[in-house]
Parts: C-alpha cells; sequence; structure tokens
C-alpha cells in the first residue's frame, strides 16, 4: 500500500505514551496519518520522523478536546483538507489524582469531556462516512481498569474506560454487518509519562516487572485483535489472567482486595 493510495487514520492524544505508538504502528502498515494532541511541538516532530521512516502522509492539527467545540472543529478541519477518516483511534486520555471530593467539579468535568464526550462525538461525526465508503475502524483505548474493581482515588478513571468498553460493544454490534469494526482495546500497565503526569511513578514504580508492557506491544496487539474482529481486547497474557481472575472472585472479595492495594498504584489525595 502506498502513501497516495493509503487509508487515513486519525490518531487522537499522538504526542506521546500508547498515542505515539499507535501513530508508529499504523504508518509501518503504510496508513496516512493524522495526528492531534495539545503539544504541537512533539506533533511536528512525530510526523517528521513518521514521513522520513515510512514516507507516508502525515497531517498535523493541534487540539485540545477540553473544548467543548473542539472535536466539531477537528472534523471540519480535516473535511477542510480533503480527508476521509477510515480508521480512528480515540486515545486522548489522563487521570485525576486523589479522592473524588479533593478536586473542584470543572476539573471532573473537563476530565468526562475529554474521557467520555470527546471520543463519542469523534466516533459520531466520523462513522457516517465509514459506514457510506463500507470500510471503517474505530479502536476506543479502554484499559483493564474498566474490568477490576474500582479503586480509591483517580475516582472517575475506572468509570470512564468501563463506559468505553460498553460503548464499543454496542456500536460494534450495530456496525458489524456495515464494514465498520469497532474494538475497545485494553492495556494493563504500560509503560509511558501517563504515570508521571498523573503523580502516581512512585507508587507503580514498585510494581513488578512482570506487569508491564510496552506502548509498541499494546499498539500492535490492539491493531491486530481489532483487525481480526475482537469488540473487547485485553492486552497481554498476564493482563488476560487478571481479568479472568477478578470476574471469578466474589464482588465483596474483589473489593476487599483493591481496596488493600489502590495505594500501590493510585495517588491517594491530589499533588499539591
Amino acid at each position: 500500500m502506498t502513501s497516495t493510495t493509503a487509508r487515513w487514520a486519525l490518531v487522537t492524544g499522538a504526542s506521546a505514551g500508547i498515542g505515539t505508538a499507535f501513530a508508529r504502528a499504523l504508518a509501518a502498515g503504510g496508513h496516512s496519518l493524522v495526528l492531534t494532541a495539545r503539544r504541537e511541538d512533539r506533533l511536528t516532530a512525530l510526523a517528521d520522523e513518521l514521513r522520513e521512516q515510512h514516507g507516508v502522509r502525515v497531517e498535523t492539527i493541534r487540539a485540545d478536546l477540553v473544548e467543548i467545540d473542539a472535536s466539531a472543529a477537528l472534523c471540519e478541519e480535516i473535511e477542510r483538507r480533503g480527508i476521509a477518516i477510515d480508521v480512528l483511534v480515540n486515545n486522548a486520555g489522563y487521570g485525576v489524582a486523589g479522592h473524588y471530593l479533593a478536586q473542584p467539579w470543572k476539573i471532573h468535568a473537563d476530565f468526562l469531556q475529554v474521557m467520555v464526550t470527546a471520543p463519542c462525538e469523534l466516533a459520531y461525526r466520523l462513522l457516517p462516512g465509514m459506514q457510506q465508503r463500507g470500510y471503517g475502524r474505530i479502536a476506543n483505548i479502554a484499559s483493564l481498569a474498566g474490568h477490576v474493581p474500582g479503586s480509591a482515588g483517580h475516582t472517575m478513571y475506572a468509570a470512564s474506560k468501563a463506559f468505553m468498553i460498553k460503548f464499543s460493544q454496542s456500536l460494534g454490534l450495530e456496525n458489524a454487518a456495515r464494514g465498520v469494526k469497532v474494538c475497545a482495546i485494553c492495556p494493563g500497565f504500560t509503560w509511558s509519562e501517563f504515570h508521571d503526569v498523573v503523580g502516581s511513578r512512585e507508587q507503580v514504580s514498585r510494581m513488578p516487572k512482570w506487569l508491564w508492557m510496552t506502548a509498541g506491544d499494546v499498539a500492535r496487539e490492539g491493531l491486530a485483535a481489532m483487525e481480526r474482529g475482537e469488540i473487547v481486547y485485553v492486552t497481554g497474557r498476564v493482563n488476560r489472567a487478571i481479568k479472568g481472575l477478578v470476574k471469578l472472585l466474589p464482588d465483596r472479595f474483589a473489593l476487599n482486595l483493591i481496596q488493600r492495594r489502590s495505594k500501590d498504584f493510585r495517588v491517594q489525595d491530589p499533588q499539591r
């Protein structure tokens, strides 16, 4: 597949971590790319890298999905550039450290905008074109956290990921006969700057190394699973084993287990 005939993929939160890894994996597969994030300098550097290494077309559009009209503006700019998106990777995301009442409501409202509303709106706006062309892929980056009991701290993180899992299931079933595949990709602990941003690096650094995956492995596994038609996919054998084990445990036991271990991977009070 050459860059002139390649399908276009949109990756949100492409400037770091799992988003960058998805961009690299898609470019290696011959896709043309639209990369979006808040940090324009990083987008530009990544775009230059992908053009040089893979000879693909790469467009960058700075956007902050916390803004109410950002998703609409992003889609309008993509259309203005004459691009039809066939692959959407809803990756942009972050965590809010500490307990629920430790932050003002505006912080939580912004979180929901980025983690829930924006990915749903992007899918809503780009899905009609995919249906018309009879081809589409929507990867919603969820988390193993969406499959296990919620922990103390980062109160809405697991809830937002559980939402994306259920959303992906329904959207995938609705579009299976129309050439559009939807997959909630659920990583566990992944080497990236996510934990530095949310202030939990000290805690998670004490976690066993065998619990971790690289962002590149997450991206490659996730894309392959989506292509196979998986609607929900947990990356990594260890993470799939954890998910299976939790399903077997009584709810009360599982909640007590998470309660005892939350301090190992969740900030209990906000960083000031």
